[in-house]
C-alpha cells in the first residue's frame, strides 16, 4: 500500500462526494471526466478498497469510501490553511503598525476585528512599543504607519486627538490618600516627569511604588490599589483601573496629543480603511 496520499486524488473523491457524480465534478474541478475516474481509480487501487457504489444514476460512497471522506475533508483544510498562511499572494494586503502599549485597547483589538471581517486576506503586522522607539522605527522604513503620544505634537504631524492626562488607581481608591503618595509608572514612561513635576509643584510627597519596564505590572500595581500612574482621558487601562476625578484633590496634569505618522506609501482599500478607521476611533483634534 502506498504511503503517500496525492491531494489531487483526495479532491477529485470529495468533488464526486458533494455532486453525487464524475460528471459534475469534473467541471467542479475544470478537468476531464477521465482524468477524475483515472485520480479516483489510482487512489482505490493504492488503498485497495471500492471507495463509491453507483446507485440510482449517483454516485454513493462505500463504507470505506465515508471513512476516507472524513478524513480527506480534514486533510485539504489544512492544506488550504497551509497554502494561504505561506503564500504572499494569498494576502491582499500587508501593512505594519506601531502603536503606543498604553493607548492600544480598547480601539485597536476592534479595529483589527472589524478589518478582518471586510478584508479577509488581509495582513496587518501590529508592533506595540514606546513613542520614541517607533518614531526611529518609523523613520528607518519599519512601519507603514504608527500611533504616537506626545506633547507637544512635533510640527506637520496629523494630530488625532488633544485629551487631558488624567490620574488613575484603583476601584477603592484607597492609594489617593497615602503620603507620601505612590506612584506606578515604567522609568520611559512620558508621563512619569509630568506626574513628578505636578505633584512637586503642588507640594504633595511622592514616592515610586514601581521600578521596572513592564506595563502589565504597572497596571496590577494600581489596580491592586498600592500606588497611582497617569494615562489619556478615555484611554484608561482595564482590570480594574479607573481614572481619578479633580474631587480626589491631585493637580492636574495637561494634555497629551495622539498623533498619526503615516509614510503614504500603503495604497489601497485596506490601506484607506485603516486610516479612516483609525482617524474615527480615536476622535478629532480640540
Amino acid at each position: 500500500m502506498s504511503r503517500n496520499l496525492e491531494t489531487a486524488a483526495l479532491r477529485a473523491v470529495l468533488a464526486v462526494a458533494d455532486t453525487g457524480g464524475v460528471t459534475r465534478a469534473a467541471g467542479l474541478l475544470s478537468l476531464t471526466q477521465s482524468a477524475v475516474s483515472m485520480q479516483i481509480r489510482r487512489l482505490e487501487e493504492a488503498l485497495g478498497v471500492q471507495l463509491f457504489i453507483r446507485a440510482a444514476r449517483k454516485m454513493e460512497p462505500s463504507p470505506e469510501g465515508e471513512k476516507l471522506i472524513s478524513y480527506a475533508r480534514r486533510i485539504m483544510v489544512l492544506n488550504d490553511e497551509l497554502l494561504m498562511r505561506l503564500s504572499p499572494e494569498s494576502f491582499d494586503a500587508e501593512l505594519r503598525l506601531g502603536v503606543p502599549y498604553d493607548i492600544v485597547a480598547p480601539q485597536i483589538p476592534n479595529i483589527l476585528r472589524d478589518l478582518s471581517i471586510g478584508f479577509p486576506k488581509m495582513r496587518i503586522n501590529l508592533v506595540s512599543s514606546y513613542s520614541r522607539t517607533l518614531k526611529q522605527d518609523f523613520q528607518a522604513g519599519e512601519f507603514d504607519m504608527i500611533l504616537t503620544t506626545e506633547f507637544p505634537p512635533p510640527e506637520g504631524v496629523e494630530v488625532l486627538a488633544k485629551r487631558r492626562l488624567v490620574w488613575i488607581g484603583s476601584a477603592d481608591q484607597r492609594a489617593v490618600a497615602s503620603r507620601p503618595l505612590r506612584l506606578a509608572f515604567k522609568e520611559t514612561c512620558l508621563f512619569r516627569p509630568v506626574a513628578h513635576a505636578a505633584l512637586d509643584a503642588a507640594g504633595i510627597a511622592w514616592e515610586n511604588a514601581f521600578d521596572g519596564d513592564s506595563e502589565t505590572v504597572v497596571e496590577a500595581t494600581v489596580a491592586a490599589g498600592l500606588g497611582l500612574s497617569v494615562r489619556i482621558e478615555g484611554l484608561v487601562a482595564q482590570g480594574g483601573c479607573v481614572a481619578i476625578g479633580p474631587e480626589a484633590g491631585l493637580p492636574e496634569l495637561g494634555h497629551s496629543c495622539i498623533c498619526l505618522y503615516d509614510n503614504g506609501q500603503a495604497k489601497g482599500a485596506l490601506a484607506d480603511a485603516l486610516r479612516a478607521a483609525l482617524r474615527s476611533s480615536y476622535g478629532a483634534a480640540d
